[in-house]
């Protein structure tokens, strides 16, 4: 039965809500970071500094820190001088030539000169231009002129202390995501052997259409990693996690290499069955075999251990392949070397190095 339009726009529709809460999630502490550093910016400038309405503490606050831990402290100080140096700029050129069309262009280009002068970073010159034209178009009250760009540093280092506490969250991603594309990498090994022993060609085209659907888990394995590092890079509380992140950002390409292994099977797969090739019983089982092994890896992972005990049954996989009977037909060869090749690069998740896990694999028989 033909599914209607409508069903399809639920469906889409679930997926887009899925996504948005996802994102909504990776993000909630620093959306809240950012908003409590608002108010203790303000707060601090109000009562601390007697400053009576110091807009530019939650501003410089919020601009410094954003929603992401990406080169954080370099961030936060490159955009808390530059909004400083453009509040104090404005400032002080208001006071000599009042505000006016002229006036800005005047105060944005001397603005910008200079802090592409001292600096130069991107950030750092467009903040300080845009400063300028908040502070010379919003003229200060009496007795508060230059009093605007000290509530930018009180926000600056607000923001500079918010940065260096950090959640865990982003220290368990990347090996929560490394389990969730080893996880994909056993279900399309298992949904793969049923093709192979079924040899139908519907099953076998929506699969590979599903395999084709996961470059996505690399490019977030690997945004997680950097997210990762940059958190431990941010933060003084968090540095003792540096080793085991960089151990977790170094399996990101045999995880990559893997899984692009298993797609390049999967297609061999499909092409067999389109072709009515039978792929002999054997490389079934050694993929179902294979895929047992790849679920130990992802629940090491998951534990936050490195998955030496799957040694032990992926070298067992590699050393079966080596025995496995030959054809003459390519996409059955194709299978068999790829199978080899996912064996190699998960063993590197185990803890042996390149050479050790080509060696822990035998020659095929010929």
């Amino acid at each position: 039965m033909q599914a209607q339009p409508w069903e399809g726009a639920i469906e889409r529709g679930r997926t887009s809500l899925a996504t948005r809460l996802d994102r909504w999630r990776t993000r909630r502490w620093a959306i809240a970071q950012c908003a409590v550093a608002a108010g203790a910016a303000w707060w601090l400038a109000q009562h601390v500094l007697g400053h009576a309405t110091p807009f530019f503490a939650p501003v410089a606050a919020v601009v410094s820190l954003g929603t992401s831990y990406g080169q954080r402290l370099r961030r936060v100080a490159e955009v808390a001088v530059g909004v400083a140096l453009g509040v104090f700029g404005g400032d002080l050129l208001v006071q000599v030539i009042g505000s006016g069309p002229w006036q800005i262009t005047l105060v944005v280009g001397l603005q910008m000169m200079a802090a592409v002068l001292l600096y130069g970073g991107q950030v750092f010159v467009t903040q300080s231009a845009v400063q300028a034209v908040v502070v010379t178009t919003l003229l200060a009250g009496t007795g508060a002129a230059f009093t605007r760009w000290t509530d930018a540093l009180v926000g600056g280092v607000v923001a500079l202390a918010a940065a260096t506490v950090v959640p865990a969250a982003p220290l368990r991603r990347p090996r929560e995501q490394a389990a969730k594309v080893v996880r994909k990498i056993r279900d399309l090994l298992h949904a793969a052997a049923e093709v192979m022993t079924a040899g139908e060609l519907d099953p076998a085209i929506d699969l590979l259409a599903e395999a084709r659907a996961t470059d996505h888990l690399i490019r977030e394995l690997q945004d997680a990693a950097d997210e990762g590092l940059d958190v431990v890079a941010s933060s003084p509380f968090r540095i003792r996690h540096a080793p085991g992140l960089r151990k977790m950002a170094e399996l990101v390409e045999p995880l990559d290499r893997a899984l692009r292994s298993t797609r390049v099977l999967v297609r061999q797969c499909a092409v067999a069955a389109y072709r009515r090739q039978p792929i002999p019983s054997s490389y079934a089982l050694v993929a179902e075999e294979l895929s047992a092994a790849v679920e130990v890896v992802a629940t090491e992972l998951d534990a936050n251990r490195m998955a030496s005990v799957a040694q032990p049954a992926l070298v067992a996989v590699g050393i079966a392949t080596s025995d496995l009977e030959r054809t003459d037909d390519l996409s059955t060869e194709v299978v068999l070397s790829q199978l080899r090749a996912i064996v190699a690069d998960l063993l590197l998740l185990t803890g042996m190095d390149s050479l050790e896990a080509t060696d822990a694999i035998p020659p095929v028989r010929r």
